[in-house]
């Protein structure tokens, strides 16, 4: 794999900044992982003895707890003495991407990723990575997610749909290639790239007093691509596994999430140029391709679970357009 000695040595090609690489050698990944709330602790534990137990050589974990000292205390107890783990607090909470930046200013890795606390990485995650850094001499990786599905996979929740509760969906790049961005939680940057774009944007969740607005990851990615020239590779085999609750597959919370997601994606796209285009083709494929082929399967093979997934891709998707108009209207 790559490593990266002079993190200023920047060529300019067609206008954009390109960065330079040098010669190779085994690099040291960070893990980046923030907590917060006591009653997820085990789901903490399992996220953090993913990252340790990676077949990749030389792996660190940062962990950032947001403002809870017993959470801090509790894990500093378990984890404390462990050569590769590193644990800070901040003092009040911050939010995710503030300890996310937070965590990724104090790593010591050439390469940071990131992973969210109901997540579990495969073993072989961060080798995946590392070898697209090698391969492909990207600037930014990331992977697929897949659904653990902690109540049971709801039969009437379209894959389509899936990206609302975390997880890769039909329709997203197939193949390995570069994407405008992949999950917040299955996504890394080499370090001297995240420090350039000065990290994720703290105020993306709060923004003109908008708690509902969402997307730190495909802020930067924008950023980094419009500095660069280069978006996220994706790499399906690098896999992580994030934890679907039984609220998130609840029909109520899933119509009021695709609400404030396509309002989210509306005003994203009205903040930085460009960063609707993804949306947009998948949209085009919702209404042209998926939707057309399960009115035909259902046609052809009739069955209560093609109507109740029709239904659902259906009313999501008009959920997700009233969302996008509210988000024209405010911005």
């Amino acid at each position: 794999m790559k490593r990266w000695e002079d993190i200023c040595s920047l060529s300019s090609v067609d206008g954009k900044a390109k960065p330079v690489s040098y010669y190779l050698v085994c690099v040291k990944i960070s893990v980046v992982l923030c907590t917060y709330a006591g009653d997820m602790y085990e789901h903490f534990t399992e996220a953090a003895d993913s990252v340790l137990s990676q077949t990749y050589g030389d792996v660190e974990l940062v962990v950032v707890v947001d403002g809870t000292p017993e959470v801090y205390d509790r894990i500093h107890k378990e984890y404390g003495d462990r050569e590769s783990v590193v644990i800070e607090c901040n003092d009040e909470n911050q939010g995710l991407l503030s300890s996310r930046n937070r965590g990724a200013k104090i790593a010591a890795g050439d390469v940071i990723a990131f992973i969210d606390d109901d997540a579990v990485a495969d073993s072989h995650w961060i080798e995946r990575l590392a070898n697209a850094y090698e391969e492909q001499d990207a600037i930014a990786v990331g992977g697929r997610m897949v659904p653990a599905w902690v109540a049971g996979k709801p039969q009437y929740l379209p894959e389509e749909f899936y990206w609302l509760v975390g997880v890769t969906h039909r329709g997203f790049a197939e193949q390995a290639g570069e994407v405008r961005n992949t999950f917040g939680s299955n996504i890394s940057f080499r370090k001297d790239i995240f420090e350039a774009l000065d990290g994720f944007d703290i105020e993306i969740g709060g923004r003109k007093g908008d708690k509902n607005l969402q997307g730190g990851e495909t802020e930067l990615c924008a950023r980094m691509y419009d500095k660069y020239g280069q978006g996220v590779w994706y790499e399906p085999e690098a896999k992580v596994a994030h934890k679907v609750f039984n609220y998130r597959t609840d029909i109520v919370w899933l119509l009021d999430r695709a609400l404030w997601q396509g309002y989210s994606k509306r005003a994203m796209s009205q903040l930085v140029e460009g960063s609707g285009d993804q949306e947009q083709d998948f949209g085009r494929r919702l209404i042209l391709e998926f939707g057309p082929k399960r009115v035909a399967s259902l046609f052809r093979n009739p069955s209560w679970k093609k109507v109740c997934q029709l239904v659902m891709l259906v009313g999501l998707t008009v959920t997700v357009g009233v969302g996008f108009l509210y988000g024209t209207i405010k911005y």
